[in-house]
C-alpha cells in the first residue's frame, strides 16, 4: 500500500438521545503506513472511532483518506456459521481470493484445511486466524483491527503478535500491552480531553506519560501556592479597604476627631487603590485556576481499590490429586492426572491452550464448594476436594447475562448500591453510565460490573475466569497493584502475559 495520509478535521460526534459527545473539534493527522496502537479507557470511544472511519455513523467535520477501511472482527451470521469459511470468503470481504487467504494462513501458522471445516466446529484461535487472513487478503486498504487476541490461548496470541509484527497499514486496538510494544509503531491515544498521535510502541508512550504527568502535577502545585499566596493577599488588601470604607472615607468622628480633610482625602484614595489592587488579583487567580485545569484536564487519576479476603481456618483451601475428567458424551477426557493445591495466600494461575479445560477445572471446584450447580453430567477419577465452609467470590468470562439496572443486579447480588457504584466510579465509569441498561454497556464496561461485585464479595477464594478481556490498561495496572496489595487467595485464567507474570505466585499447566 502506498503511503499516503488519513485527515481528521473538527470530528464531533455523539449518539442520537445522548447529550454528551464522544468527540467533540478533534483533528489530527495518521499516515496509512502505519501500524498505530489505538488506547484509551473502556467506553472513550475507540470502536465508535473505527466505525466513523468505515462510515457506520453519521458525524460533523470531516475524515479524508485516499484509503479504503475494512474492519476487524467481521460479522459471521448464525446461517455462515454452519458452513465451511471458504463458502463465504465473499461475503466477508468482496473481491476475496481464497488462494490469497490460503496464503495469510501459511503465515499463520495454520493449514488450510480449517476454510473447509464448518465454521462454528473452528476453535477461538482457528476462527480468528481465518478472518485475519481475510482481512489481509486485500492490497489496498488501511485495515481497523478491533481488539484481536481477546479469548485467544498463549499460543495463539504469540502466532498472532508475531503475524502482526510483520504488518503494515492498521490501527490496532488492544489493551494488552505485550500485543502492543511488539506489533506498533505509533500510538493514538483517548486522553480525557484530547486525543494524541505519538511515535514508538505502547512503553515509549507510558514512559513519556509518566514523565509528562509528574511534571503537570509538579505545576499544579506550583499553581497551587501561587493561587493560596494570592488569595492571602487579597484577604488583607480587602479587610483593610474594608474597614477605611466603613469609616466614610476614613474619618471616624470619635477614635480620629482630629484627622484633617486631607489625610481623609489621602485614606480615600488609597482606599480605591486597594480595592483596584484585590480587584486585580482575583483576575490572576482567575487565571491561574483556569491554567491549573487546562494542566489538569488530560491526567490520568487512578484511585487504588480494596479488597476485603476473608481468612479460613485451614491453610490448605483446594486439593486436586490425579484428577480427571471426561464428559458423558464425549470419546476421550477433558484432561486427566492433574495434580496441584491452593493454599492460603496462593496466586495460582492455569495455564493452557483453548479447550483444555481450565474453564471446566473451574466450574467443577466451583460445584465442590456449593457455589453453583452448571449441570455438567460427567464422570471423574481422582480427587478433587474444598475445605468446608470455603467463600467464593467468582468472576465468569461470559458476560451475556447481563442485562437490566445497575439497580436490579445489585439488589440479585445483595450488594450494596451506593458501594458498588462508588468501585465502578474507581474503575473510571462515568456517572451517566449508571441510568443506561447494562445490555447498552461495552464489552470493557461489562466486564467491570463483574469485577466490581467480586471485590465487593467478601472470600477465601478468588475464581476470576479471563477477568481482563477488554479491560483497558489502566484498568488492568490498577487489579495488579490490588492484588499485590492486599494478597488474596486467587485462582484465575489469563492470557495477559504481563499481568501473569506480575501476578501469579503459583503457574498450573493444563
Amino acid at each position: 500500500m502506498c503511503m499516503s495520509q488519513i485527515n481528521v478535521t473538527n470530528l464531533t460526534f455523539c449518539y442520537e438521545g445522548s447529550f454528551d459527545n464522544i468527540f467533540e473539534n478533534v483533528s489530527f493527522s495518521i499516515d496509512t503506513d502505519w501500524k498505530l496502537g489505538f488506547i484509551g479507557r473502556n467506553g472513550k470511544g475507540k470502536t465508535t472511532f473505527l466505525r466513523l472511519l468505515t462510515g457506520d455513523y453519521t458525524y460533523q467535520g470531516s475524515i479524508n483518506a485516499s484509503a479504503a477501511f475494512d474492519y476487524f472482527p467481521y460479522s459471521v451470521t448464525e446461517t455462515q456459521r454452519k458452513l465451511p469459511a471458504s463458502a463465504f470468503l465473499d461475503e466477508l470481504k468482496p473481491g476475496c481470493e481464497e488462494w490469497r487467504v490460503i496464503c495469510e494462513l501459511a503465515q499463520l501458522n495454520e493449514d488450510a484445511e480449517i476454510l473447509y471445516r464448518s465454521f462454528e466446529t473452528l476453535s477461538f484461535g482457528e476462527q480468528t486466524k481465518i478472518l485475519l487472513a481475510v482481512l489481509f487478503s486485500g492490497e489496498n486498504d488501511f485495515l481497523l483491527i478491533d481488539e484481536p487476541t481477546n479469548h485467544l490461548d498463549q499460543e495463539a496470541r504469540e502466532i498472532v503478535k508475531n503475524y502482526l509484527a510483520a504488518k503494515k497499514g492498521f490501527i490496532l486496538v488492544s489493551h494488552d500491552r505485550d500485543l502492543l510494544d511488539a506489533c506498533i509503531d505509533h500510538v493514538l491515544v483517548l486522553n480525557r480531553q484530547s486525543i494524541e498521535v505519538q511515535s514508538g510502541n505502547f512503553s515509549i508512550w507510558w514512559e513519556n506519560k509518566q514523565r509528562r504527568d509528574q511534571f503537570v502535577l509538579s505545576e499544579n502545585e506550583k499553581h497551587l501556592r501561587e493561587i493560596r499566596t494570592l488569595r492571602q493577599a487579597a484577604r488583607r488588601a480587602s479587610d483593610w479597604a474594608d474597614k477605611n470604607e466603613a469609616t466614610k472615607i476614613g474619618y471616624d468622628p470619635i477614635k480620629e476627631h482630629d484627622r484633617s480633610k486631607g489625610a481623609r482625602a489621602y485614606i480615600g484614595a488609597k482606599t480605591k487603590k486597594m480595592q483596584s489592587r484585590v480587584t486585580q488579583i482575583k483576575r490572576r487567580i482567575d487565571r491561574e485556576i483556569e491554567e491549573k485545569e487546562g494542566l489538569l484536564q488530560d491526567l490520568e487519576k487512578t484511585v487504588d481499590l480494596r479488597l476485603a479476603p476473608l481468612s479460613h481456618h485451614k491453610e490448605r483451601l483446594v486439593q486436586i490429586r490425579d484428577y480427571g475428567l471426561q464428559y458423558a458424551d464425549a470419546k476421550s477426557p477433558v484432561f486427566s492426572g492433574i495434580t496441584f493445591e491452593i493454599q492460603r495466600g496462593d496466586r495460582v494461575v492455569l495455564h493452557g491452550e483453548n479447550g483444555c479445560g481450565k474453564s471446566t477445572l473451574i466450574k467443577v471446584i466451583l460445584q465442590r464448594a456449593g457455589f453453583q450447580n452448571f449441570g455438567m453430567a460427567f464422570t471423574e477419577e481422582g480427587v478433587c476436594e474444598t475445605a468446608s465452609g470455603l467463600v467464593i467470590s467468582y468472576v465468569n468470562q461470559d458476560t451475556s447475562g447481563l442485562a437490566g439496572s445497575i439497580a436490579d443486579f445489585c439488589k440479585k447480588r445483595n450488594l450494596d448500591q451506593s458501594l458498588f457504584c462508588a468501585v465502578l466510579r474507581q474503575l473510571d465509569f462515568e456517572r451517566t453510565q449508571f441510568a443506561k441498561n447494562m445490555e447498552d454497556y461495552s464489552e470493557g464496561q461489562k466486564k467491570k460490573v463483574l469485577l466490581a461485585a467480586s471485590l465487593l464479595t467478601p472470600a477465601h477464594l478468588y475464581i476470576w475466569d479471563e477477568p481482563l478481556n477488554y479491560i483497558d490498561v489502566f484498568s488492568r495496572m490498577q487489579i495488579e497493584k490490588l492484588l499485590l496489595e492486599y494478597e488474596p487467595t486467587l485462582l484465575f485464567v489469563e492470557h495477559d502475559v504481563r499481568f501473569r507474570e506480575k501476578v501469579a505466585t503459583k503457574v498450573m499447566p493444563l
